[in-house]
């Protein structure tokens, strides 16, 4: 059971569902136990509380009834009664949590990781602490004082997001904060730094006027040193004030995912410099060489700090089976989803969305581990190679991937000095070597052939054995493997005669847990371990032997330890099925979290643990408890392949289906309203309507009933969508706001960005560009959360629609750009056309006529293929071809204006739009003013002024530049009262 305080009172069961607790009384109730964290309160001090100077007639007799109606709502053990007073069993609480993000993110060092941490910090909120009882004087101080906790952590994210380059966003984000709170000096420093940075320096200095006279007015005070220096700073422009280099698409993707290393790397300082030359000169580097030599390792520091303009990526690929394009395209971000659009051909597979995601970036790709897929991984390497010029790929394999161009490197074992220096420094801590251990270090290191692995397995064992008790046991281990290891290559024998040996010094409960691990293809927790049988103390040994390589919360096994670990295992081992019971658990665990405020904490959870998830086959419990976690991830391939096995023809099979354009035939049965909802919604993704309508109206009617939040919410903001598209305004903000409240109080934060979307785009409609502007940031956040990349480019051009219709033509320019990139980086058509029509309304408010119409005839020709590929137009080409008409009308040019309007007027009609044929006629109009029609067109603004009234949306002061435009011309050449 979960508590939420910071928001209204709210408690959720296993399953993420709401508990009701009847009463405001037993409310109270519950907020005061809660408020006191599990210490005991006594009786006489929650009847105050309660009733304050006003008691019931018999309190106490009042107050055990109430504690009985909290326990009946909330189980019987729950509220239990101590000799002190009265104590809440709690499972998690929020606002524990809360403070648990925030000491993390204060230790962290990379910007990127505080930044993670504060945003899951700040999802928990879900409105003012203790919301419904902060005016009550038993939760006034803790209501208090969590809020000041709230915005010392919103201080802080500014700060660390000004230093990742969002200054841009953060000068109108910080605003509206300031204007809450406009004495908190550390706010104010940050959102100055925002409006300087962002080419504001007016407004910068004209916030610290206003700061300053306000602390005057109401404190008497002025402003602290440390404000009053930026202040001076920002006077003078100063070089330190300078903005970071704002992110090329979004300050939220890494540019990285390269882990950092437990330990030196010794001995590969040339090796190093090699294989950066390789790289420098080759676009395809293999490393080979034999399990143990230290592939992984040189590869990852032959890669570390390399400048590569969209960074560098590690995709590990042992324990993947099947395709190998989804491992790339999860560690790239590129979510494996179809654009939003009717039916048509089947989306080109993912392979070919890597190319077209790849094909404008600069980076460098590290395959580790290829040799158990060489055909798969060559494959994709050559299509990627032939078509991303800025591509490079960096692979570990034990053989060649045998592409043209690619350029081997054979890893040669360490040196013997080299070999030694590792020796020593893996072996007991505090080692040195003296004049008597020398000799016997040197003789095991020419043994072991200078490989890293088997060095380290060997000096593992010194702290028990002494140098020269190991050198002593290993010339007894190859005795005998000189005759049983006869046909092997040398180095394979070395490395199986180590590890043979390693494992001869363990004991049985040691070597059934060792097993036990390995199948565990991702590697595992504390937890996951437990749940095959081995505790912490057993880790510990292992960790101890260099058996296992440790890196916390995560433990894993080295491939080759692995490999000889699996060797070992019958397929029908009980261990299979214990590891593969617990991975059912914790996916069905997951599920309740992934619709409520720990959504992100339980997606990069399921992240750390998807080799092991992929690794239980064949489960329907498995598949049931990841349908949103695929869906959230965007891996609708993977999600329909494994739901193709197990459940044919469910809902959540064709929902994905439909989602990756794959055949598909009918449902055959709706478990319930959520797999009903998840259907609907997969039509009106790719834009039917009609199939989506009935399925979403049975689908709320069934949440309704069932009283199910989360599923009432989500069918809302869906008909939302939906009646935006039947042009029901006033219907469409009904439901959105409905949907908006419900996930407000949930904490589902990607049900406020479906709500927020469709809100935003009617404030934008009704000419509410703030509300607009303000949903769009708020969803770019979220979106940026859940890295829900194509939802990003959205966001961000619709924030560039929102500064261009507020005149900044240059913060217009900057988001229309990152939308751009962003969705060329997820090769999705129709959020880069949205971005480039934007580019080209900028150009044209610019007055840069050429510029607007080579970005409309290129929206245009990609809208036309669009066309050809699904039979039916879309709606943005109706505003292309005005914006083209008004391009031709602008220079004069009637005839070719009159025939991109009239073409415009046509698919309008076809769509059913009055929006899109109201804009035709004003388009019309201007090429009547003109010809010098006046009355015709005069007429046909009054009809477009008519049509757009009549869906109530009338045209917004900030949109009628060329309706204003085409009057004026209209006032010069008639004298007709306009």
């Amino acid at each position: 059971m979960r508590f939420g305080v910071l928001g209204p009172l709210a408690v959720w069961d296993p399953d993420g569902r709401l508990i009701r607790v009847p009463e405001l009384k037993v409310r109270a109730l519950l907020a005061d136990l809660l408020l006191h964290e599990g210490r005991p309160v006594p009786a006489d001090r929650l009847a105050y509380d309660l009733w304050g100077d006003d008691p019931p007639g018999n309190p106490a007799n009042t107050l055990q009834t109430k504690v009985s109606q909290l326990r009946r709502a909330l189980g019987r053990d729950t509220v239990v009664l101590e000799p002190t007073g009265y104590v809440l069993r709690t499972g998690e609480v929020d606002q524990v949590r809360f403070a648990a993000l925030l000491d993390r993110s204060r230790a962290a060092t990379d910007p990127h990781e505080k930044a993670d941490l504060l945003a899951d910090a700040l999802a928990l909120w879900r409105g003012p602490a203790y919301a419904d009882f902060r005016d009550e004087e038993f939760a006034r101080a803790a209501a208090m004082r969590l809020e000041e906790q709230r915005l010392t952590a919103l201080e802080e994210q500014a700060e660390v997001r000004l230093a990742l380059g969002e200054h841009s966003r953060l000068a109108d984000e910080l605003g509206e904060l300031v204007a809450a709170h406009p004495l908190r000096e550390r706010l104010r420093a940050a959102h100055l730094r925002a409006l300087y940075r962002s080419g504001r320096q007016s407004e910068a200095l004209a916030g610290y006027a206003d700061l300053r006279e306000r602390l005057a007015d109401e404190l008497g005070l002025d402003p602290g040193p440390e404000l009053a220096a930026l202040h001076e700073a920002i006077l003078r422009q100063e070089p330190e004030l300078a903005p970071v280099a704002a992110p090329v698409t979004s300050a939220a993707r890494r540019r990285t995912n390269l882990p950092a290393p437990l330990t030196d790397l010794i001995g590969r300082e040339e090796a190093v410099a090699q294989v950066r030359d390789l790289l420098g000169s080759s676009r395809l580097v293999t490393l080979t060489g034999p399990g143990g030599v230290g592939k992984t390792r040189l590869a990852m520091a032959a890669a570390a700090d390399l400048a590569f303009a969209d960074g560098v990526w590690l995709v590990e690929l042992t324990g993947t089976t099947g395709s190998v394009a989804e491992p790339v395209a999860a560690e790239l971000g590129v979510r494996d989803e179809t654009a939003s659009g009717p039916a048509g051909p089947a989306a080109a597979g993912l392979a070919h969305r890597l190319t077209d995601a790849l094909r404008g970036r600069e980076l460098l790709l590290l395959l580790d581990n290829c040799e158990h897929l060489v055909e798969e991984v060559a494959e994709l390497v050559s299509l990627l190679l032939r078509t991303a010029p800025g591509l490079r790929v960096l692979a570990t394999s034990q053989e060649s991937l045998a592409i043209l161009g690619e350029a081997l490197y054979s890893v040669p074992p360490l040196a013997p000095a080299d070999a030694v220096r590792l020796f020593e420094a893996r072996a007991a801590p505090g080692l040195t070597l003296d004049a008597e251990s020398r000799p016997w270090a040197e003789a095991i290191c020419a043994r072991l052939d200078g490989l890293p692995l088997a060095l380290e397995l060997a000096a593992a064992r010194v702290r028990a054995l002494g140098v020269r008790g190991v050198a002593e046991r290993l010339d007894d281990r190859f005795r005998l493997l000189a005759t049983a290891g006869r046909g092997l290559p040398a180095r394979q024998r070395t490395l199986r005669a180590v590890i043979d040996w390693s494992w001869e010094q363990l004991t049985e409960p040691q070597r059934t847990a060792l097993t036990a691990l390995a199948v565990h293809p991702g590697g595992c927790t504390v937890e996951g371990a437990e749940a095959v049988g081995v505790d912490l103390d057993l880790l510990d040994q292992l960790v101890n032997r260099s058996m296992v390589v440790a890196d916390p919360p995560r433990y894993r096994l080295l491939e080759s330890i692995a490999a000889y670990c699996l060797d070992r295992l019958d397929p029908a081992d009980p261990v299979f099925r214990l590891r593969d019971d617990y991975y059912i658990g914790l996916a069905e665990r997951a599920r309740p979290h992934l619709h409520g405020p720990a959504q992100r904490e339980w997606l990069r959870r399921l992240d750390d643990e998807v080799l092991n998830l992929r690794a239980v086959t064949g489960s329907r419990r498995l598949a049931d408890a990841l349908v949103w976690y695929w869906y959230l991830r965007g891996r609708h391939t993977e999600g329909h392949r494994y739901l193709a096995a197990v459940s044919p023809g469910s809902a959540y099979e064709v929902g994905f289906a439909i989602l990756t354009r794959a055949p598909h035939g009918g449902v055959k049965a709706f478990p319930d309203a959520r797999s009903r909802w998840f259907l609907a919604h997969a039509y009106l993704h790719r834009g039917d309507v009609a199939a989506a309508g009935p399925l979403l109206d049975e689908a709320l009617a069934e949440f309704r009933a069932l009283d199910d939040r989360w599923g009432a919410g989500a069918a809302l903001a869906a008909q939302a969508k939906l009646v935006i598209f039947q042009g029901d305004f006033p219907a469409a903000e009904r439901s959105g706001t409905e949907s908006l409240a419900i996930f407000d109080r949930l904490g589902d934060r990607w049900g406020r960005l479906q709500a927020s979307d469709q809100l935003a785009y009617l404030a934008e409609i009704t000419g509410d560009h703030a509300r607009a502007g303000r949903l769009h940031r708020e969803g770019l956040s979220i979106a940026e959360e859940l890295r829900l990349w194509t939802d990003v480019s959205y966001r961000l051009s619709s924030l560039g629609r929102i500064a261009l219709l507020s005149g900044d033509l240059t913060r217009a320019r900057e988001f229309h750009e990152r939308g751009m990139r962003l969705a060329a980086e997820q090769s999705n058509r129709f959020a880069e056309e949205f971005a480039r029509v934007g580019l080209g309304l900028v150009a044209r408010r610019a007055g840069d006529l050429d510029a607007a119409e080579r970005l409309f005839l290129e929206s245009l020709d990609c809208n036309r293929r669009l066309e050809a590929d699904y039979d039916v137009p879309f709606y943005g080409v109706t505003l292309v071809l005005a914006e083209l008409g008004f391009v031709a009308e602008q220079r004069g040019d009637a005839v070719r204006a009159r025939a991109l309007h009239l073409e415009g007027l046509a698919v309008a009609r076809e769509i059913g739009d009055p929006r899109s044929i109201a804009l035709a006629h004003e388009g019309l109009a201007g090429v009547a003013a003109l010809e010098g029609a006046t009355g015709e067109a005069l007429r046909l603004l009054a009809e477009a002024s008519a049509l757009r009234e009549s869906i109530g949306a009338p045209l917004p002061p900030a949109e009628r530049g060329d309706v204003d435009r085409i009057r004026a011309r209209l006032a010069t050449t008639d004298d007709t009262p306009l």
